[in-house]
């Protein structure tokens, strides 16, 4: 039995060995399973330390400021940048979101809040934010923000993370560039686009509103290109810039003040009590440019024409506006300059009238309508004929006989002078060659051409008149040119080379109109002048004992200066003699003749040479039936 026993334990034993080893192959599965976790975990935990350091890294060199925002626990940590960008690196913060977001500009908060809470909502893929952070030093810093959210198991939002991007230069650069395109770089005044956005946002305001009123205000610099010409184009910015300063002082706050390009300047006033507040602008205006510019060592005098125009309910758009102001604007130059206007509907009649005249003055040369009239110059002492005026007249088809003044002022704006002026005095020396040789006298008879400033200015002017001269086969000493003296407001070096240069030619200057413009006599020696035509205003008063004076004054004082006198608009015998007593070399006007066409200026100086009767050859005036529409003006 004894010798049964060992197989039977060992068979009731094999079942507990294969349970221990089973179970020490468990254990050693099991501590190579923890093994292989603690490798797991180990490289996890590298992973994670080698992505931390990465994050690290780049959120120290980043230039962008990082930021991470705990939805959950309301928590939210800032980069280093983030703090710098700030100025905040040495500034404890709490680690809440509203160190951000209470430094953000009060025009801005509402917008980021929306565009948060819209991203947040879903409704937004991504959050991107610009605005405006106050900066330590009490700055404003334009930032650009970039996040997105994470979400947990059950889709609501956990966590909010992103950058911050100082963008305040690209905002200026755009800021530059916006102003650029918006404002006048000379005189920092809004451009002509800004101002007509304006202009049409204050239309439809007024459309919408029966009950209000808009002015504008259209402002042209008086002989602005006198000023360019003559100084030269980097004084006359000087000027503007300086008249811009000034204009800007004289409008309202709310008035939009633009420069449109040019000499040319425009208000907007938006909100009228009633008519006064334009006209008090615009006295502010012209009172504000009365006081002399100084430019160097030289004063120099600005003058404005201003249009005003108001619209309300009935106005369809700018363009009505613009063109009314426009319209008021030329009648206040053409009413003599410095001044304003208000436009009225007849108004609009005439400027239609005035751009038909223009239209048709362009053809006028070409269609031979033009014509060279002339009024005699008498010595005073002889009554013989020394000289005659040549005066410009056109030929209108449809208008008549038109005298210089209908005309010449619109030639001189539309920039048709020059070609005018070269004609005039072609005819005008062709037609004294001829009268010379026909009747010749000892000094021969001479001819008078005026010039307009325009034409002053014209650089080849010189060279101009020598050509014509020579053409003509006139010597230079037979022809005057006659200049006003609006040319001596702020006159140039070049003006002045100009003058001289004609007068180094042998050919005289003349100064018209003289004593009721702009010059005195104290500028008589500046310029070489050689005779002095007294104006027609003291002439007609000559009864009064000042202005008797004044020609008086004038005529001793050109004596001794060297120059001849001329009375223009002597229109009397009275006037006549009363002119010989005083010393007047030389009269012109009715009481000698009226201007008149070629063949009766030459029956004049036919009678004069005894080849008619010497009785009327002595009193020219009744030699002639002149034409009854003709004004004895001596033109522009």
């Amino acid at each position: 039995m004894w010798m049964i026993l060992p197989p039977l334990a060992a068979v009731l034993a094999a079942p507990l060995i294969w349970w221990l080893v089973r179970q020490r192959r468990s254990s050693a599965r099991r501590a190579l399973e923890m093994v292989r976790l603690d490798n797991k975990l180990q490289r996890a935990r590298d992973a994670l330390r080698q992505s931390e350091e990465r994050y690290a890294l780049a959120a120290l060199v980043a230039n962008d400021g990082l930021w991470d925002w705990d939805l959950v626990r309301d928590r939210c940590d800032f980069s280093p940048r983030w703090r710098a960008m700030l100025g905040l690196e040495h500034t404890p913060l709490l680690p809440l979101a509203r160190e951000w977001l209470d430094r953000v500009h009060p025009d801005d908060a509402a917008r980021l809040h929306a565009e948060i809470d819209a991203h947040l909502a879903g409704t937004s893929p991504r959050l991107e934010s610009e605005h405006r952070l106050r900066h330590a030093d009490g700055s404003w810093r334009w930032v650009l923000v970039r996040a997105l959210v994470l979400r947990d198991g059950r889709a609501r939002p956990s966590r909010l993370a992103g950058s911050m991007t100082d963008i305040s230069a690209r905002k200026s650069a755009e800021d530059d560039l916006r102003r650029a395109a918006m404002h006048d770089e000379l005189t920092g005044l809004v451009n002509r686009a800004y101002f007509l956005d304006s202009l049409d946002r204050a239309v439809a305001r007024v459309q919408r509103r029966p009950d209000k009123t808009i002015a504008l205000l259209f402002l042209d610099l008086d002989r602005f290109k006198q000023i360019n010409d003559s100084l030269g184009h980097l004084a006359g910015d000087r000027v503007l810039a300086a008249i811009a300063r000034r204009l800007q002082s004289c409008v309202r706050p709310g008035d939009v003040l633009a420069r449109l390009g040019g000499d040319e300047f425009a208000v907007l006033l938006d909100d009228l009590r009633d008519s006064t507040d334009a006209t008090r602008v615009a006295e502010r205006m012209q009172e504000a440019l009365h006081a002399p510019l100084r430019n160097g060592l030289s004063e120099v005098v600005v003058t404005a024409s201003i249009g005003i125009a108001f619209g309300g309910a009935e106005l369809e758009g700018h363009e009505e506006l613009l063109r009314d102001a426009d319209l008021a604007m030329y009648r206040a130059k053409a009413s003599g300059k410095a001044r304003f206007e208000i436009f009225d509907k007849d108004s609009r009649a005439t400027e239609r009238a005035r751009h038909e005249l223009e239209h048709d003055l362009r053809r006028a040369l070409e269609r031979g309508e033009l014509r060279v009239y002339y009024q005699p110059i008498v010595d005073a002492t002889t009554g013989r004929i020394v000289a005659f005026e040549a005066l410009a007249r056109w030929a209108h088809p449809q208008r008549g006989l038109l005298n210089a003044a209908s005309f010449i002022p619109l030639a001189e704006e539309s920039g048709a002078i020059s070609a005018l002026g070269r004609w005039v005095l072609r005819e005008a020396l062709a037609q004294i060659h001829a009268w010379q040789r026909d009747y010749p006298a000892d000094p021969p008879v001479s001819v008078s051409v005026n010039l307009s400033p325009r034409e002053v200015l014209q650089p080849r002017l010189p060279s101009n008149v020598a050509d014509a001269l020579r053409e003509a086969g006139v010597s230079p000493q037979s022809l005057a040119l006659e200049i006003t003296e609006s040319l001596f407001i702020d006159t140039g070096d070049a003006t002045l080379a100009t003058l001289r240069e004609l007068a180094a030619l042998g050919v005289r200057l003349h100064l018209d109109d003289f004593g009721t413009g702009y010059s005195s006599l104290s500028y008589l020696h500046r310029f070489p002048i050689s005779a002095v035509k007294i104006d027609r205003y003291f002439i007609a008063r000559l009864d009064a004992a000042e202005c008797e004076e004044i020609v008086r004054s004038v005529v001793e004082l050109s004596k001794r200066l060297g120059m001849d006198t001329i009375a223009e608009g002597a229109e009397s015998e009275v006037q006549g003699d009363r002119l010989r007593e005083i010393g007047c070399r030389f009269l012109q006007g009715y009481a000698c003749a009226r201007p008149v066409p070629p063949r009766d200026a030459e029956l004049l100086l036919a009678r004069q040479h005894g080849m008619a009767d010497r009785a009327s050859a002595a009193t020219p005036s009744h030699a002639f039936t002149p034409h009854s529409d003709i004004h004895p003006s001596l033109g522009a």
